[in-house]
Order: C-alpha cells, then sequence, then structure tokens
C-alpha cells in the first residue's frame, strides 16, 4: 500500500485520490456497459446521475482519461471509447529518459533493458512462425541497409523496419505499439547523447547481417545473443554518464 506523498497537504491528496478514484469509476463504467473503442459513452448529464458527481468534478477527470488516451472527446459529437493510442506513454517515457540523461541516465538505461528483453525473449517464438518469403524481405531490408552504409546514408528508418519485420509473424498489436514507443524515445535518447550519426554505419548493417543470419539459420539462442548484444552501444554511452557522475 503506497503512502501520502508528505510534501503535499493533507486537502490537496485527498484531493488526488478522489480525482483517481472518479476516473476509476468511469473506467469500470465503460467496462461493465461492454463499450468497445469508438462506441459512445454515455452523455455529461447521464454521467453526473450514475456516478453522484457535479459536472465540473466530471469535466475535469474527463480531461484527464483522454490526456491518458482512455477516452476521446469530440466536440460537438460527444465522447467516445478511445482507440488504442501509445502517444502519451511515449511522450512520457521520452521525457522520463531525456530527464534522467541530466543525471546518471539510469532511467534510460532501464527502457534498454526492456526493450532487450523483449526482442531477445521473443525472437524464438517469431523464429518459429517465420515463413521463407518473411525471411527474403527481411534480407530485402539488410541489404537495403548495406548499401545505404557503403554510401555513408544513416539509415534510422531502414532499421526500425528491420526491427517490426523480426516480430511480424507474431501478430501481436501491442508489441509492434510498444516497439513504436521504443523508437520514439530512443531516437530522443541518441539524439541528447549527440555523436556524429554517420560512424560506425558499416558495423551498424553488419550487426543487423549477423541477427538475420542466425534467424535464416535457425539458431534460436545465437539470435538472442545476437540481440542483446546490439545493445551494447548505447549502453556503453550511458554507462559513461555513471561514470562521470
Amino acid at each position: 500500500m503506497s503512502l501520502p506523498d508528505a510534501s503535499l497537504p493533507p486537502a490537496r491528496f485527498s484531493a488526488q485520490n478522489r480525482s483517481r478514484a472518479l476516473q476509476a469509476d468511469i473506467m469500470e463504467l465503460i467496462l461493465d456497459r461492454d463499450l468497445k473503442a469508438g462506441d459512445a459513452l454515455p452523455t455529461e448529464g447521464e454521467l453526473t446521475l450514475a456516478l453522484g458527481i457535479g459536472r465540473n468534478t466530471l469535466r475535469e477527470a474527463l480531461k484527464v482519461l483522454q490526456a491518458l488516451g482512455v477516452i476521446e472527446i469530440r466536440h460537438g459529437f460527444g465522447m467516445f471509447v478511445a482507440p488504442a493510442n501509445f502517444d502519451a506513454l511515449a511522450d512520457g517515457l521520452t521525457f522520463r529518459g531525456r530527464l534522467s540523461l541530466r543525471h546518471e541516465g539510469k532511467e534510460a538505461l532501464q527502457l534498454v533493458d526492456v526493450r532487450q528483453a523483449l526482442e531477445s525473449g521473443l525472437i524464438g517464438e517469431a523464429m518459429d512462425l517465420s515463413t521463407p518469403d518473411h525471411l527474403a524481405e527481411i534480407e530485402a531490408t539488410v541489404q537495403q541497409m548495406e548499401t545505404l552504409a557503403a554510401e555513408g546514408e544513416v539509415f534510422t528508418e531502414v532499421d526500425e523496419a528491420f526491427h517490426y519485420q523480426l516480430f511480424e509473424p507474431l501478430g501481436n498489436e501491442l508489441l509492434s505499439n510498444l516497439m513504436s514507443v521504443f523508437w520514439k524515445v530512443y531516437r530522443k535518447i541518441h539524439a541528447e547523447l549527440g555523436g556524429d550519426p554517420l560512424i560506425n554505419l558499416t558495423e551498424t548493417a553488419a550487426v543487423h547481417r549477423g541477427i538475420f543470419e542466425a534467424v535464416k539459420d535457425g539458431d534460436k539462442e545465437l539470435a538472442a545473443e545476437r540481440l542483446r548484444r546490439h545493445f551494447d552501444g548505447i549502453r556503453g554511452e550511458l554507462a559513461k554518464l555513471q561514470d562521470a557522475s
């Protein structure tokens, strides 16, 4: 059980608790009524009656739920259950990651840990579902990386496509969304860390070639290990922050 934040006055803390409880009540109402993404919520008047609250209190809670991506408010049309949207999560993690770079980079490193665990942990299952045609598509992406590296061109978007392709056979929409979040965060972190993006392009392409070859050969252990090692570069950069602190 979490303890009250001693830095907040009791009245303020109590107000925060009531607000969270109301937000939870609205989400429970959505679940109880079996509403799906895109379905209309009850009107403000209906919600105030159902929840026993005032209109201003309701509107404050609805604003928070909209910011969290739970509901969507379309002015002139009403309120709806929001479709899956990870923008708020991406913004929050990006801020936390960048903020940590001003200190020891701990939270940025934790983000690396999570992505590493996801990719290395799921690659074996994805390999089980890969087809020859799918492997050919991944290899074409690797070849594109190698061509761009030879020309001294940064290939960030192609790199991102490669990682999506690796796990596409799983058909896991949540994983795809989380990977999209991580890419947005990492781009900001890399920008904050600085450095010349043209350095080690050939080496980076070679790393991806190695991952692909392990996947193509059906070597799950080697593929997982090469994916883990893929994160050594950014880990090294973040370790420098901790050493400097």
